[in-house]
């Protein structure tokens, strides 16, 4: 029986988003630095990025000089048997700011297909050899994005559950949390030994698990991780769509590990934000599995914007601005004036599991029903949206993710909202 709501004003379906319980959409008229503005002139500050994508700032007059000049001299052509240089020269910089290993690139434009492309690349891999590798491990509590695949290797749940029909089985290892690290671990090792012919290969998002609720878990685990995986031949694919460019306080999260992916999934972050693109690198041995006279050994998976030149040349001024500006020193600035200000959070009545990996920092709200269903969510969101910020709760997780230009005034705000929250709901 149908719900009786009443209809949206606009035709437009917006995703993860309940029209029932959220009829009228924030218009926004644009964005500079940290800051949008609403049509009316007010100012909202972006606390997560604009869904973890934006880096440098809203508008970056360097991207989008990049963007305009480009867009002026060629838009698109198909990259199937084609090529042109902002592709070669993401890929060329990528191979030289990437950990040592991985050696080819392969575009796409979101993050889950970027990660759906791994799934490919890995199972390609063993089916080429003659191998039955097909087993997928997963870390409990994952997303990886919407397509199938990608549902797939996630958390099963309110994400995915009315397209289970759809989706392959996966193993999950138990979530690796503060004390519990080992026993994913022995998990872990039990997976790849008692299968090892099985397995072909286990998908990870390295120090931070984002939508799963800002999970964090150490680099000593991911470390190990990756030497399981090794002793055992499976492949070792790391998603780091959210990860990447700079949110866990270095470039790429597996770096703090000293870990070298078989395959690694970037996006977001890649044109600072400005445009969608998406990368999948991976060793050497991936690709030359792939490589054959036996054109049926082709890696069969594209779009039709594969490598759009305006996306490249948006992400070849994003690389760029690493070396032009103090990028890295406002990763720090940020990664310092969080842990100053989460202080004030670890003793309160109302805030439990206080954490910060980097840029990133998260608090739970204490309830009873936790979780990205929590009733809460929707109360805390609308809170922030009325008080000219976008922060948008996992249920009763409140994050705080920001563009690298935020100031910490910006920050004060922000911190002083979430402080001042729980006495709004």
């Amino acid at each position: 029986m149908t719900e009786d709501t009443s209809a949206p004003q606009s035709p437009i379906w917006h995703p993860f988003t309940q029209h029932a319980t959220l009829p009228e959409m924030v218009k926004i008229e644009r964005g500079k630095g940290a800051y949008l503005y609403k049509p009316d002139g007010a100012r909202i500050i972006d606390g997560i990025s604009s869904w973890w994508v934006i880096t440098h700032g809203h508008c970056h007059p360097y991207i989008q000089s990049a963007v305009q000049a480009q867009a002026e001299k060629l838009d698109q052509v198909i990259f199937a048997g084609h090529t042109h240089e902002p592709a070669e020269r993401v890929a060329e910089e990528l191979i030289a700011i990437t950990p040592k290993g991985l050696d080819y690139v392969f575009f796409s434009d979101s993050g889950s297909t970027c990660v759906e492309v791994a799934l490919k690349m890995a199972l390609g891999f063993w089916h080429h050899q003659g191998s039955k590798r097909q087993r997928i491990l997963v870390l409990e509590n994952s997303y990886h994005g919407d397509t199938i695949g990608t549902m797939s290797v996630g958390q099963r749940g309110v994400f995915n559950r009315p397209y289970d029909p759809l989706l392959f089985t996966v193993e999950s290892l138990p979530f690796p949390a503060a004390g519990a690290g080992q026993d994913t671990l022995d998990a872990l090792e039990t997976a790849c030994r008692e299968s090892a012919e099985g397995v072909a290969g286990l998908i990870v998002e390295p120090l931070v698990l984002g939508a799963g609720g800002m999970l964090m878990y150490s680099t000593d685990v991911l470390r190990e991780m990756k030497r399981i995986c090794e002793k055992y031949d499976v492949l070792f694919i790391a998603d780091e769509v959210m990860t990447g460019w700079g949110r866990t306080g270095t470039r790429f999260a597996c770096e703090q590990a000293g870990v070298v992916p078989d395959i690694a999934c970037y996006s977001k972050g890649i044109t600072g934000g400005s445009l969608p693109l998406a990368v999948t690198l991976c060793h050497r041995k991936i690709f030359d599995a792939h490589y054959s006279t036996d054109r049926a050994k082709t890696f069969f998976h594209s779009s039709s914007y594969t490598a759009n030149p305006v996306a490249c040349a948006a992400a070849v001024a994003n690389l760029e601005l690493w070396h032009r500006e103090p990028v890295q020193e406002n990763i720090d600035r940020i990664a310092a004036y969080h842990g100053k200000k989460l202080e004030a959070f670890r003793d309160h009545p109302r805030f439990e599991n206080v954490r910060q990996t980097g840029t990133i920092a998260a608090v739970d709200v204490k309830v009873t029903d936790e979780g990205y269903l929590a009733g809460v969510g929707p109360t805390l969101y609308a809170y922030f949206q009325d008080r000219g910020f976008l922060l948008r709760p996992l249920g009763n997780t409140v994050y705080i993710l920001p563009p690298y230009c935020v100031s910490e005034a910006d920050l004060d705000e922000i911190y002083d909202a979430i402080a001042d929250s729980i006495n709004h709901i």
